[in-house]
């Protein structure tokens, strides 16, 4: 038997799941056991009282049958039976119906307990809640009795479920207030976690519960060689690639001196190491660079289309989609790196490029389109991968790149808690790369 519909009612916050699991089996137990001792105690205390009343009534139809007839019966009652308090009469029509209010759950009870111990019972009148008239055949024809409503039910019966709802609704409230101490630590551990996959560190300090002062301590652990995995593979390639332009640059200045037409190839194969060295140097930088910062999106792109414009580069950026408006956080550095990376990449294989930026409420997509050759479904995955470069889809006859571009654009993207689409661009039928983040 499948559960599975049960999800769409089920709460999604941690407070509200914990509540539940917490709650829901106390409070049911505890409706449970406060219905049945209910029922049994004022079912019990009911019957027993309504016995009492029911031998005092009994009593009065023996006085009254000993009158010649009604009216004196009524007379000889109130004399004879005066320290009972009951009341008798004469009722010329017939007897109206049972009448009670639908929450009187002592009241049903009476009706029971009358209709089955008392001889010639016809109806019973407890709308009022301070007098009850029973109507019975007898003797002289239908009569009625009336008494204090408290001599038949028990006094206050609502009590016990006032004194329930309050205890419950109070160790609701402690429960609530326990809850929230304890999971707020896992709340911190959640934000902690979601900020360090945007690029961004938020202090956190363990507390709570063992287990999740265990669970807190391992992911600063795991942060703390992340970050230094970072920084020192960020040195590694920054040294490397500052001590090569050294030798870099004795050899230009070698060729410099040589032939024109000899040296003109060896100066391309510098230029291409250099290219090189400056891509590896980037893609070592990462996310690095920087801190997030309220960005206008829209001006930065913008300015990187007047540059490569400037560049010489075909690069039209479309009208702003989108009715959202303001500025987004980034790390400005790298989400130009990015977003430069793929025009280059755009106008590198193909003839032109389109630039067009989403903007709403929740979500910044920049997508660059082009009209070259674009990468196949399959081949896709294997693009967005570092020093990766895929000859049949794309054309290297272009520019020498190094397969950094996607992987340096994709590496920024998540940085921010976002994602690097790759698709076919309707307009232009090439490529179309999607870097989307979440506001």
């Amino acid at each position: 038997m499948s559960f599975a519909w049960l999800k769409h009612y089920m709460p999604r916050g941690i407070y509200a799941r914990a509540a539940l699991i917490l709650l829901l089996p106390v409070v049911s137990l505890q409706l449970v056991v406060t219905v049945i001792f209910a029922q049994r105690h004022f079912e019990g205390v009911t019957y027993q009282m309504t016995d009492t009343v029911l031998r005092e009534i009994n009593l009065v139809r023996e006085v009254a049958r000993e009158a010649p007839d009604a009216s004196a019966a009524v007379a000889r009652v109130a004399q004879e039976l005066a320290p009972l308090e009951v009341t008798l009469g004469s009722v010329g029509t017939a007897a109206p119906e049972n009448t009670l209010a639908w929450y009187d759950y002592s009241g049903r009870r009476v009706i029971q307990r009358l209709g089955e111990r008392m001889p010639g019972f016809r109806a019973v009148d407890l709308s009022d809640s301070d007098r009850v008239v029973v109507y019975f055949e007898d003797t002289h024809g239908l009569m009625r009795v009336g008494f204090d409503r408290k001599r038949i039910t028990a006094n206050n019966p609502h009590q016990l479920f006032v004194y329930t709802v309050i205890l419950g609704l109070l160790m609701t409230l402690i429960s609530i207030i326990y809850l929230r101490n304890q999971l707020r630590p896992i709340k911190k551990l959640a934000r902690a976690a979601e900020a360090f996959g945007k690029g961004r560190h938020v202090p956190l300090t363990p507390a709570g519960a063992v287990e999740l002062r265990a669970a807190g301590n391992a992911f600063v652990d795991m942060r703390n060689r992340i970050e230094r995995h970072i920084e020192q593979r960020t040195l590694m390639l920054s040294g490397v690639s500052h001590d090569l332009r050294t030798p870099l640059t004795r050899l230009r200045l070698g060729l410099s001196m040589i032939d024109e037409e000899d040296a003109e190839p060896l100066l391309r194969d510098v230029d291409d190491m250099q290219m090189m060295l400056d891509e590896f140097l980037n893609f070592a930088k990462g996310m690095a660079e920087g801190t997030p910062e309220r960005v206008d999106p829209v001006a930065m792109v913008e300015s990187l289309v007047a540059e490569a414009a400037r560049a010489g580069r075909d690069v039209t950026l479309l009208p702003l989609e989108g009715e959202g408006a303001g500025t987004v956080r980034l790390r400005e550095g790298a989400m130009r790196r990015a977003v430069d990376n793929l025009i280059g990449n755009a106008v590198r294989y193909g003839t032109r490029a389109e630039i067009s930026v989403l903007l709403t409420d929740r979500t910044l997509r920049i997508r660059v389109e082009d009209d070259g050759p674009g990468i196949p479904e399959a081949s896709r995955e294997q693009a967005l991968k570092p020093f990766s470069r895929l000859d049949p889809a794309r054309n290297q006859d272009k520019g020498g790149g190094v397969g950094l571009g996607l992987a340096i654009a994709m590496d920024v993207a998540r940085g921010h808690g976002g994602m690097l689409r790759l698709g076919v661009s309707d307009r232009l039928g090439g490529l179309r790369a999607d870097i989307v983040i979440a506001r």
